[in-house]
């Protein structure tokens, strides 16, 4: 007797959900998700933002760009910003279809033109989840900050977001949770193997629990999100497991 084949998962109507543009942060967050989408067999949408405020400011006639090996500043003029832009893009698109390549995975790429924090806000949706970058600007530079972007959606974002650290490569291990509920939807996770219940702590005694983690995540709701960074506005940026904010329950 012939096994009939197993039926095929159906697709949900959760999204995963990233920013992307041509920085090494968001092509690493990019992969984070497709992993996610794969798993979760989401459809997977990666946002192109044209900066408005960039291409605003390169208007003006005293504008400038400034070489970040050189040092050097030379005349920055709208058509080259928008050419500029036009080759991110470029860029964005053949990094998409590259990470999904050999999937059988549904995506697309959306392209805005205004404020990321604001284009990636009236994108997201209560059940998506957002993948970002951990690394802002400052990265460059050596620091361990946070970008801005990603500061202003985990604390504004209707959904789950997932804050991706490149230098720290993902690996199976608990949920580390300060409070409850715990959305089930996140023990799915491949990060998660189970759930280890910490009692609430100040911002220094939480990095120096995590200080050694090499697996797992960090839950945080938004109120204890806003409590530990008002303490340490950078402490997100020196946990070394990916760390997942979730809208606080109604």
């Amino acid at each position: 007797m012939n096994a009939e084949p197993a039926p095929r998962r159906r697709r949900t109507d959760v999204r995963v959900l990233t920013l992307l543009d041509a920085s090494r942060h968001s092509l690493a967050a990019l992969q984070a998700a497709v992993e996610l989408a794969a798993l979760r067999r989401a459809e997977l949408v990666a946002l192109y933002v044209e900066d408005q405020d960039l291409l605003h400011s390169a208007a003006f006639p005293f504008a400038r760009e400034v070489g970040a090996r050189s040092g050097l500043a030379r005349p920055l003029s709208l058509a080259q910003m928008e050419a500029t832009v036009a080759r991110q893009l470029q860029q964005a698109t053949r990094a998409l279809e590259a990470a999904v390549a050999g999937r059988d995975l549904a995506h697309s790429l959306q392209v805005s033109r205004g404020r990321v924090v604001n284009a990636a806000l009236a994108l997201a949706g209560p059940g998506d989840l957002l993948v970002l970058g951990k690394a802002g600007l400052s990265a460059h530079c050596g620091g361990l900050r946070l970008g801005s972007n990603c500061r202003a959606l985990i604390l504004q974002a209707p959904c789950t977001v997932l804050i991706h650290d490149e230098r720290h490569p993902p690996r199976s291990g608990p949920l580390r949770v300060l409070s409850e509920p715990v959305p089930e939807e996140l023990l799915a996770l491949p990060l998660c193997d189970g759930v280890e219940r910490l009692q609430l702590q100040d911002a220094l005694s939480l990095e120096r629990y995590l200080a050694n983690a090499r697996n797992g995540a960090l839950l945080l709701h938004r109120a204890e999100l806003r409590q530990l960074t008002g303490e340490d506005p950078d402490l997100l940026a020196r946990i070394p497991v990916p760390v997942i904010v979730v809208p606080d329950p109604r």
